[in-house]
């Protein structure tokens, strides 16, 4: 569940800054590259970490000022391995080899400052709304993916706390029934050994950042990206707001909630049958109940019969967001002019937690996190390339991504490679082969110009 954002993040945090990873450059110049990434957040680094260990020369810019510093660094991190979508779930469960194995991965199996990965399990509650998890439970079978069935002894000894009342459908405050059960009890859960959260996104990326650099790749920091230039069909690189121009025959735009802009500047949205745009979220951050180390042994859950998600959180408290149900207006935003200050969905989906968690202390002061998702109108990614020779798209990731950034790094170098050797995409996907598991990815899924996929759950769980 990358389910979007955390409480790690906040505007005035200041960004780490690895020694002799970051290259600004203020004057006017002219530079090339093999290719250029817009973008230095998780999935962003990922491609740049895979790119590098094929040999190109690549240059990521970011007009923030380190790598993972906006939408990355409010994740969520959750990496769990269910999702709607057969693709989806292997695309996931291939991903959490990489979180498992993170030293690894990296190559970097001496290194002592990597970020960790607390492997807790995931509990999905069985409700109506989410049909009992029959067909999440047919796609971890396909994969093999182990699975639990948990029934409501199993629950109460895991998560002693909790109340399985029902409570579904999930309102909003103002709903007189707001916070009533309806008289039944939720029956059962599915439980995911294979899941958990990763405790610092940022320092995550900064990982794949150094991994890259290591390799040759280099990055730019408050820099921002205001042309395209294209001549014939083909991008040539990126023009920056202070003059600079970086030439290079292939552009990828992983600008997350800018993503929207980005293809605008270079016509890409011109045959897209699935768009992007900035949704806000917030995420709250509330003390566990007396008596109860949430940090320490609670896990990661998802709610459908209250809307919520939540995992544990640093200083033993519980990290909530909402599961995007009917009740929750989407506040569509402009990334560049929008509030972070908390406003009653913040409210909402604490008292519903509540519900949950009767003893659940809710504090006087909102504490957690406002900031944005990159989402499509299936709530599923787009990694593909565009109608403009040599700019690729890896965005659209809405809220769920972060846990498949490793295999989405593999796939975007692959896509890469495959199109610029000559092949068509478009007419012929390309068929990816997931590096930890036994299935190929038809990447036809994540087309811009696929039809919006009714398997998809339409919400931040994917």
């Amino acid at each position: 569940m990358v389910f979007g954002l955390a409480t790690s993040y906040h505007p005035g945090l200041m960004p780490k800054k690895p020694d002799g990873l970051v290259t600004e450059q203020s004057e006017s110049t002219a530079v090339s590259y093999d290719a250029v990434i817009i973008g230095a957040g998780i999935i962003g680094c990922a491609i740049a970490y895979e790119l590098s260990k094929r040999g190109l020369r690549t240059l990521n810019v970011d007009r923030l000022p380190a790598a993972g510093y906006g939408s990355t660094s409010a994740s969520c991190a959750v990496i769990r391995v269910h999702y709607s979508t057969l693709d989806g779930t292997a695309f996931a469960y291939d991903g959490y080899f990489a979180w498992k194995d993170w030293a690894r991965h990296l190559g970097a199996e001496n290194s002592t400052e990597l970020a960790r990965f607390r492997e807790t399990g995931c509990l999905v509650m069985k409700t109506e709304g989410n049909e009992y998890l029959e067909k999440i439970i047919k796609n971890t079978q396909a994969l093999g993916i182990p699975f639990e069935e948990w029934d409501r002894k199993q629950i109460k000894g895991s998560l002693p706390v909790y109340d399985l009342k029902q409570f579904a459908p999930a309102k909003c405050m103002d709903d007189p029934s707001f916070g009533q059960p309806t008289g039944g009890v939720i029956d059962g859960a599915v439980y995911f050994p294979t899941a958990g959260y990763v405790t610092d996104p940022q320092l995550a990326t900064q990982n794949l950042q150094a991994a890259a650099a290591a390799r040759g790749a280099e990055f730019r920091f408050n820099s921002r990206v205001v042309e395209i230039p294209v001549r014939s069909g083909r991008v040539r690189g990126v023009t920056l707001a202070d003059g600079t121009t970086i030439s290079a025959p292939v552009v990828v735009n992983v600008a997350g909630p800018h993503s929207s802009k980005i293809n605008a500047l270079v016509g890409a949205q011109q045959d897209m049958k699935i768009s992007t745009r900035a949704l806000r979220q917030e995420v709250a951050h509330v003390p566990s109940p007396e008596g109860f180390d949430f940090e320490k042994l609670g896990l990661v859950v998802s709610d459908n019969d209250i809307g919520v998600y939540c995992r544990p959180e640093s200083g033993n408290h519980v990290l909530a967001g909402s599961e995007d149900p009917a009740c929750d207006a989407h506040d569509w935003v402009d990334p560049d002019d929008f509030t972070r200050d908390f406003t009653d969905q913040w409210t909402a989906q604490v008292l519903r937690l509540a519900q949950r968690i009767p003893e659940l202390k809710i504090p006087n002061q909102a504490r957690g996190v406002v900031d944005l998702y990159d989402v499509t109108e299936d709530w599923l990614p787009i990694y593909d390339r565009s109608a403009i020779d040599g700019f690729y798209m890896a965005c659209g990731t809405s809220g769920n991504q972060f846990k498949n950034a490793p295999s989405a790094g593999r796939l975007m170098a692959a896509l890469i490679e495959y199109c610029e050797s000559g092949n068509d995409h478009d007419a012929r996907p390309l068929q990816h082969q997931l590096h930890n598991i036994d299935y190929v990815l038809d990447t036809a899924s994540m087309s811009r110009r696929r039809e919006i996929n009714a398997e998809s759950s339409f919400s931040v769980l994917g």
